[in-house]
């Protein structure tokens, strides 16, 4: 939910949504929020913390990688982005989302930045490049509802929560899922064994048994022509599962054995009907850390 979600249906283009996604980035790198077009009220958030603009990423960034992957919602005026940042020796994957008001100003900022250094769960080698697939136009006669691939998208999260080996969405035969720069799916030098699996493969066996709860779930941003939708969220670990069964009756143990949680900016690909792709950027926060995007003076 976001404070566009009740307006009604702006005059927005994907091109004038491109636009003001270039003027905050020109802006960021110029570490100079002056040059970006502001509403009057903004809300404004780094790594799930409320921040005033200028504040965060702003004072520390001194770049930006090559990937480049967008996407718009013209209908809610919201715009995507999934980059890479670079702070003096470091380079991070980043997720970004902006909600424009009518007259173009920019009215929220959601990021997600990947500091690996800061990571508890540091990801091997991360490279962030083009997946053709995610930038493909799904044909018109193809195209899905909003409602239609919201509900595919939150059928991955309903899959994920307390994961028993039952499936709650469709995976496309293909289907490949990017975490943090690293693909951990049909990846067997991925540190965990069950990378070797494709994405429906791995949730049948019920290996993420230890993710107790998929909170504040959120789907601001819809790319019909596209078929993409970017969601926002919590995984929640009460970190009490110590082992468990699988659903071929093998007992693993838990890699998470205390109170923990990621928040997540996440891309779904949908085709047909069927996740076809996923990038997800997340970062550790406090067990059960609440957003500010949920809270009442955030929310239209």
């Amino acid at each position: 939910m976001t404070a566009m979600r009740n307006a009604r249906p702006a005059p927005h283009s994907r091109e004038s949504l491109y636009a003001a996604l270039d003027g905050w980035l020109d802006a960021l790198l110029a570490r100079d929020p002056s040059r970006a077009r502001w509403a009057p009220v903004v809300r404004n958030s780094e790594n799930n913390v409320a921040l005033h603009v200028g504040d965060g990423l702003w004072n520390t960034v001194t770049g930006r990688g090559d990937y480049d992957l967008r996407f718009a919602d013209p209908l809610t005026g919201q715009v995507g982005l999934f980059t890479s940042f670079i702070e003096t020796n470091d380079e991070s994957g980043a997720a970004v989302r902006l909600g424009v008001d009518a007259g173009g100003a920019i009215a929220e900022v959601e990021l997600v930045i990947v500091r690996q250094a800061d990571e508890a769960l540091k990801f091997p080698n991360p490279r962030f490049y083009r997946k053709p697939v995610l930038e493909e136009i799904v044909p018109p006669e193809e195209r899905m509802s909003r409602e239609r691939l919201i509900s595919v998208a939150n059928g991955y999260f309903s899959t994920l929560e307390r994961n028993d080996g039952q499936l709650f969405t469709r995976f496309h035969p293909d289907c490949n899922r990017v975490e943090n720069g690293t693909q951990t799916t049909n990846n067997p030098d991925f540190m965990l064994p069950i990378a070797k699996l494709g994405c429906e493969e791995q949730f049948r066996t019920g290996w993420y048994r230890y993710d107790d709860r998929l909170r504040g779930r959120r789907f601001p941003l819809v790319d019909v022509e596209r078929g993409l939708v970017l969601a926002h969220g919590f995984i929640d670990h009460r970190g009490a599962l110590t082992d468990y069964e699988l659903t071929d009756g093998t007992r693993v143990e838990s890699h998470i054995r205390r109170p923990h949680s990621f928040y997540l900016s996440e891309l779904f690909k949908i085709e047909r009907g069927a996740i076809r792709q996923i990038e997800a950027d997340f970062i550790t926060v406090p067990y059960h850390m609440p957003s500010p995007w949920d809270a009442p003076e955030w929310r239209a």
